[in-house]
């Protein structure tokens, strides 16, 4: 299986970062706290060096805690500010902007020996999906940034003023042009940062199941009431998972359509569980 997707407008995406990034005080990248690797574009580093940068781990209420924590210890030995944060819920919205505040804090102290009392300008950048524009209304308080869960919703830049001395450019998710990790790409389509499109529903989900069989199989016992066999091939699992919760069609035909689209809501929405996809690396990794 090969998963890509580079849509067009993620080129203009990528030009539109390169010359924003000179109006900009502070990056604040979003990552999936479900795939915090995975969900990490590799080209940022290049295109943002030398400027300071927060790390926001979203979706935090869907992650294992635990892991989360591990995961904020990591980014932060790289030498990044890092927080947890869930937007859906409103949680960790002071610590956000406190965090964006201490890394601006040189420049900002700067200006002010000069009588100047600056604006700091922070960048929201991430993939698609990971909840920037849902980031950014927390922050607000009210909807001003177009907000969707499925990729692709913000196409254009937006500036977000919070309060008069701080301002949110809100930007379009960007993937990098080939993914080389298919597992990371798998990741990536399980949590949504890829259109169910790219592999089509109904075998996003047979993958999905067989990751479950292996890694948290009470995940599939608790929601979708069967005890999944480590023989049951994907095909298998959805199958059984269409019988047990009365997915069928006239003739007693498995809705297999209808089954992928609910397997992939249930665990794109946490009612599967916290369950966290990847572990930081070690050290010597």
């Amino acid at each position: 299986m090969n998963i890509q997707w580079y849509p067009g407008h993620m080129a203009k995406a990528k030009r539109m970062l390169q010359e924003s990034v000179q109006l900009t005080d502070v990056i604040i990248e979003m990552v999936d706290a479900r795939a915090p690797l995975s969900t990490r574009n590799p080209d940022f580093d290049s295109l943002f060096a030398g400027k300071p940068r927060v790390i926001v781990l979203n979706k935090a209420d869907l992650a294992d805690p635990a892991l989360t924590k591990q995961w904020i210890s990591y980014y932060r030995s790289l030498g990044w500010d890092a927080i947890s944060f869930s937007a859906n819920a409103g949680k960790g919205v002071k610590e956000a902007v406190s965090l964006v505040e201490r890394a601006t804090k040189p420049a900002v102290d700067k200006m002010k020996s000069k009588g100047v009392h600056k604006t700091v300008r922070a960048m929201i950048v991430g993939i698609p999906n990971v909840g920037k524009s849902t980031f950014i209304n927390r922050l607000r308080g009210v909807t001003v940034a177009k907000a969707g869960d499925k990729p692709g919703v913000t196409r254009g830049k937006q500036w977000i003023i919070v309060n008069p001395y701080l301002e949110f450019l809100d930007t379009p998710g960007m993937l990098w042009p080939k993914i080389e990790d298919q597992t990371s790409g798998l990741y990536l389509a399980f949590i949504g940062s890829v259109r169910d499109e790219a592999i089509g529903a109904e075998a996003l989900s047979m993958h999905l199941l067989e990751y479950l069989r292996d890694n948290f199989p009470a995940a599939i016992e608790t929601r979708l009431k069967f005890t999944p066999e480590k023989e049951c091939s994907g095909e298998e699992l959805l199958n059984l998972a269409c019988r047990k919760r009365g997915w069928l069609l006239s003739g007693g035909r498995f809705d297999t359509e209808r089954g992928a689209a609910l397997v992939l809501d249930e665990f794109r929405s946490g009612k599967m569980g916290k369950i966290t996809l990847q572990r930081p690396p070690l050290p010597e990794e």
